[in-house]
């Protein structure tokens, strides 16, 4: 599947613009690992903009949230690698993430809303102000953004990366959609 074609998708399934944004982020953040691990951009670029496919089928019915979204990606004939990875960045249905994949889509989710908040708390609102220690500072701050789950942000570590590291990659990668993301 093209990007176009997954963006297309994404955009019949989610209304909710801020979601959309959220899955562009994800996008650009799995690119950028991807990039960084010299793995398929493509691929992971992919898993990341359909991740939450299904997020407003299941929102009343966490316990189906990425399953439906892997279901229909299958039916799409989705890579086998993107299925796993959507289907387990959801933590409830305890998958095992042994893929680096899946385990960067893992950390990559609640990675991009740490960054939208912390760039919002800026005088400026603007995401090309915002510096990997502003992020560090509001991710050591427990009452702050607490929809980002710091267990899972610092799952990067499975990934070999410290989390300095993923925070200043995440951030990279999403300063480089920062007009799509209206920040």
């Amino acid at each position: 599947m093209q990007r176009e074609q997954a963006l297309k998708l994404v955009k019949e399934k989610i209304k909710n613009n801020n979601l959309i944004k959220h899955c562009l982020s994800v996008e650009a953040v799995m690119k950028e690992l991807a990039q960084y691990f010299k793995e398929n951009e493509e691929k992971w670029a992919l898993a990341g903009l359909l991740h939450d496919i299904d997020y407003e089928q299941t929102k009343d019915n966490p316990k189906q949230h990425s399953l439906i979204g892997a279901e229909f990606l299958q039916e799409q004939g989705l890579d086998l690698d993107i299925i796993e990875a959507v289907k387990a960045h959801n933590e409830i249905h305890g998958l095992p993430r042994e893929k680096r994949i899946t385990q960067a889509l893992f950390c990559a989710d609640p990675i991009t809303g740490l960054i939208v908040a912390a760039t919002l708390v800026l005088p400026s609102k603007k995401i090309a102000d915002l510096t990997p220690e502003n992020i560090l500072h509001r991710y050591r701050e427990k009452g702050f953004a607490r929809g980002a789950n710091r267990q899972t942000i610092s799952c990067c570590q499975d990934l070999g990366l410290s989390l300095e590291e993923f925070v200043a990659l995440s951030l990279r990668a999403m300063k480089k959609i920062s007009t799509d993301l209206e920040l």
